[in-house]
C-alpha cells in the first residue's frame, strides 16, 4: 500500500476503533497500602510503566514508574503507595473512539490512562501510546489480509451469485477544465477492476480508454459522467456529457484531428489521438453525438483475452 493510503487508513481506523480495542485488558494493579519498595518487582517483572491503585475494587489513584524514580531520588524514604500515587485521575471510557485517546495523549502529555467501563464504572484496562500503535499496526495487517481474501472472493463473484443476469455498476463525475484531477476517475476504474479480479491486460486496455475519454470530458464537456458496468461476460464503459458535441464523428476519428484550443495544447493535451486510442483499446466502440447537446461513447471489453493491449504496459503506466 502507498504511503498516502496508509495515512488515510490510519486516520479512518482511529475513528472506527474504540479505546477498548487498544487497551491492555490483562490488569496488573496494586494496593495503596503496599510499600513503595515492592513496586520495583512489579515494574520489572511485568515490564510496565504504570499501575492503577485499587482499594476494595475502586480506582483511587495511579502510580507510575516516574513516581517510583522520584521516590528513589528522595532517598528511599519509608513510604506507602498511597503517599506517592497520583490521586487526580484522568480516565477514558472503553466505548470512546480511539481518536479520543489520541487527542488526550497529545493534549495532556500523560503516559497512560485508566480505562473505565461506563456501564459498571469499574476499571477494565489501561492504555498507553504504545498500545495504540500496536493496535493500529495489527489492524492494518488484518485489513490487508482481508483485502487479499476479498480480491479472491471478488474474482469469483459472478460464480457465487445466483441469477439469470448479474452486474455491478459504478459511476463518477468528471469536472470540466479541472486538470489537477484529470486521470483520477480512470485510475479509480483501474483499481476497481483489479479488485474485481479482471485480467491485467483487460484492465490496462480499459484504463487507457477511460483515461482518453476522461481527458476529452475535462477539455471539452460539461456535466461529464463515466459509468462502468461489469457482468460475467463484458465490461461496459459509458462516457456521457453535455457539451459542444461533434459535427462529424467520422472526421473526429481520424488521427491528428483536434478542436482543442491553443491553451489546452500548451498543457500537452488535445493531440487528436484520443478517440483513436479509445477505439484501439476497446473491443467495441459506438459514438452518438449531437452538436450543442452532447456526446455519448459506449465501449465494451470482453472478459476473454483475444485482443491484447495495443500499447504495452509502459504506455499504460505512464499515462495513468
Amino acid at each position: 500500500m502507498s504511503e498516502v493510503s496508509n495515512a488515510t487508513k490510519i486516520q479512518e481506523l482511529i475513528y472506527e476503533l474504540k479505546v477498548n480495542d487498544a487497551c491492555m485488558n490483562k490488569l496488573i494493579t496494586t494496593n495503596p497500602e503496599i510499600p513503595m519498595n515492592a513496586l520495583r518487582i512489579v515494574f520489572r517483572d511485568n515490564r510496565i510503566s504504570g499501575v492503577p491503585v485499587l482499594d476494595r475494587g475502586n480506582l483511587v489513584g495511579i502510580i507510575s514508574l516516574e513516581d517510583f524514580i522520584d521516590w528513589l531520588y528522595d532517598g528511599h524514604k519509608a513510604s506507602l503507595v498511597r503517599d506517592r500515587m497520583s490521586r487526580k485521575i484522568s480516565i477514558l471510557y472503553s466505548g470512546e473512539p480511539l481518536i479520543s485517546a489520541v487527542q488526550r495523549f497529545e493534549k495532556t502529555g500523560f503516559g497512560r490512562f485508566p480505562v473505565i467501563d461506563r456501564t459498571t464504572g469499574m476499571l477494565c484496562g489501561i492504555i498507553t501510546k504504545g498500545d495504540i500503535i500496536e493496535c493500529l499496526l495489527h489492524k492494518l495487517e488484518i485489513d490487508y489480509r482481508e483485502e487479499e481474501i476479498h480480491r479472491y472472493r471478488a474474482s469469483h463473484l459472478f460464480e457465487d451469485i445466483v441469477g439469470d443476469r448479474t452486474s455491478i455498476c459504478f459511476s463518477s463525475n468528471v469536472e470540466e477544465k479541472n486538470f489537477d484531477k484529470a486521470g483520477y476517475t480512470s485510475s479509480s476504474i483501474k483499481k476497481t477492476l483489479r479488485r474485481l479480479g479482471v485480467h491485467p491486460d483487460i484492465v490496462r486496455r480499459a484504463s487507457i480508454a477511460s483515461y482518453e475519454a476522461e481527458m476529452n470530458l475535462v477539455i471539452y464537456a460539461t456535466n461529464g459522467v463515466i459509468t462502468v458496468t461489469v457482468n460475467s461476460e463484458l465490461i461496459k464503459i459509458t462516457v456521457k456529457d453535455s457539451g459542444p458535441g461533434m459535427e462529424d464523428v467520422t472526421k473526429a476519428m481520424k488521427p491528428g484531428f483536434s478542436t482543442a484550443p491553443n491553451w489546452v495544447r500548451e498543457l500537452g493535451f488535445g493531440a487528436g489521438i484520443g478517440l483513436v486510442n479509445i477505439n484501439n483499446c476497446a473491443d467495441s466502440m459506438k459514438i452518438s453525438s449531437t452538436p450543442g447537446v452532447g456526446t455519448t461513447i459506449n465501449l465494451e471489453f470482453n472478459w476473454n483475452l483475444e485482443k491484447p493491449a495495443p500499447f504495452g504496459e509502459d504506455f499504460c503506466e505512464s499515462r495513468i
